[in-house]
């Protein structure tokens, strides 16, 4: 094999830096690439989901296990991405583990919420318990942010869930876009996590009779993009009421559609942006007051 030049680092082809890294040139070696790495930049970009402040993204890539997953944001982002040349997402939406990506939130000092593999899912079946234990010691050791995981793998999260350890920010939630898959709240309760919450987006139909014991936050949003499914007022409207009644804190994210900023996130004129803990409601009403700000400068 070729010697490794000093100043170089190497990254298998499934676990390359993504675009914050600047490189002064890149080449092949068979199933590696070399990157001569010029100066390395590591900021906490701010997301534009509503409920959170940032994302990490330790792994990569999915696959679809439900009607949510029709037409998956993650998939056409990481496609989109890959077409760029971004080099974290060479593998396209392939399942990809980046070990590079495990120590980042260390190095952010400013408390944030930040949402755990935005573009994948921690307990996918590929991804080794030791792996998810190595992100689940970050989290455990910076305790000054607050982690939002969420998966689709219900059972997978509730079999490990005795062999991880759940610091109290760290937030575990489930998706559960309609009815047929609201058995993957029973596995959420099951697990340590002290804020549990559900991801009710793409809500694709009215989910009646939710029991939401042991549930701290319930997120609602309609799917955007140019094939969205439609989302009905009355669906939504059903799920505030279940929450208000069963005192969980409730976040209306978006009606989506093709055009979601027009369609916007007001629920009968109102937006409802509750979050589960006093802290973590601080820091995104502050996001949100920002945000208003900016576009207030912008009409102005």
């Amino acid at each position: 094999m070729e010697r490794i030049p000093r100043g170089w680092v190497i990254y298998p082809i499934s676990g390359i830096e993504e675009n914050n890294t600047n490189t002064t040139n890149f080449k092949l070696l068979k199933n590696i690439i070399m990157i001569k790495l010029k100066k390395q930049i590591r900021v906490a970009s701010v997301s534009g989901i509503e409920w959170t402040d940032t994302t990490w993204n330790p792994t990569t890539g999915c696959d679809k296990v439900s009607a949510g997953c029709k037409y998956c944001y993650a998939e056409v982002l990481a496609r989109r991405l890959c077409a760029m040349g971004q080099m974290k997402y060479i593998n396209n939406f392939k399942l990809t583990l980046h070990p590079q990506e495990i120590d980042t939130p260390r190095k952010w000092k400013k408390p944030k919420v930040i949402f755990v593999n935005s573009m994948s899912d921690l307990f996918h079946i590929d991804v080794p318990l030791e792996f998810i234990q190595k992100v689940f010691k970050t989290m455990n050791e910076t305790p000054w942010h607050t982690y939002q995981v969420l998966t689709k793998r219900a059972e997978r999260l509730e079999e490990l869930s005795d062999q991880l350890t759940w610091s109290d920010n760290i937030w575990m939630g489930v998706s559960v876009e309609d009815s047929r898959v609201v058995d993957r709240i029973d596995h959420l309760r099951n697990t340590g996590a002290k804020i549990k919450f559900l991801s009710i987006e793409p809500l694709l139909g009215p989910i009646p009779n939710l029991d939401l014991t042991n549930i701290d936050w319930v997120i609602v949003g309609g799917e955007s993009g140019k094939q969205a499914r439609p989302i009905d007022e009355s669906w939504v409207i059903d799920i505030q009421r279940q929450c208000s009644e069963q005192s969980v804190s409730f976040f209306f994210k978006q009606w989506g559609g093709k055009n979601k900023k027009k369609t916007g996130r007001l629920l009968r004129g109102k937006e409802f942006n509750e979050m589960p803990t006093p802290e973590s409601q601080i820091l995104i009403d502050q996001k949100i007051l920002a945000k208003q700000s900016r576009l207030d400068l912008i009409t102005a």
